[in-house]
């Protein structure tokens, strides 16, 4: 293992529950504005593989809710969830970067609410 991984892995195993969310947050960020950048390139491969890797971090979350717990909370959450996926899917099939950044305004909400609860 060199260096660098080493580093990452240990920067993610030593952050909070809340510093985790974010991170993940700011990954799927990244990764859909990558993918309309890619769009607007005319490389749909790499614009797939980007949005794929967003849609997979956002089903994490979902998976990752406690539903006893969160209640009505978690109920939204999933459901903004699935909505986000659901988007993404219809974005990549349509090549809609409009639709990518609806999805972007989702996250970027969320994870300013989220990084109040993590710092």
């Amino acid at each position: 293992m060199n260096g660098i991984t080493a580093y990452q892995e240990h920067a993610v195993t030593t952050q909070s529950r809340g510093q985790i969310v974010v991170l993940l947050y700011e990954g799927a960020i990244k990764f859909l504005r990558q993918a309309i950048r890619e769009m607007g390139a005319g490389n749909m491969i790499e614009k797939g593989r980007l949005i794929n890797k967003a849609t997979e971090i956002i089903i994490e979350l979902s998976v990752s809710l406690n539903m006893e717990a969160g209640g009505e909370i978690a109920e939204n959450l999933r459901a903004l969830y699935t909505f986000m996926g659901e988007q993404l899917v219809r974005a990549n099939y349509h090549r809609d970067p409009r639709m990518i950044e609806d999805v972007i305004e989702l996250l970027e909400e969320l994870l300013q609410g989220w990084r109040a609860v993590a710092d």
